[in-house]
């Protein structure tokens, strides 16, 4: 199935987006992470500000 998406997002626009993955830790002293799909354009700006 994963194949569907991906040939799905590289026919449109999709090959303008790229899927960004940061690692925040927490109050707590664990990690998460957070992901997001973002303009290629902005990518920098993204991890700047979170």
């Amino acid at each position: 199935m994963a194949k569907k998406v991906v040939a799905s997002l590289q026919k449109g626009g999709g090959k303008e987006h790229t899927k960004v993955i940061k690692m925040v830790k927490n109050e707590a002293g664990s990690y998460s992470f957070k992901q997001e799909i973002v303009h290629n354009d902005k990518v920098k700006d993204w991890f700047a500000k979170s």
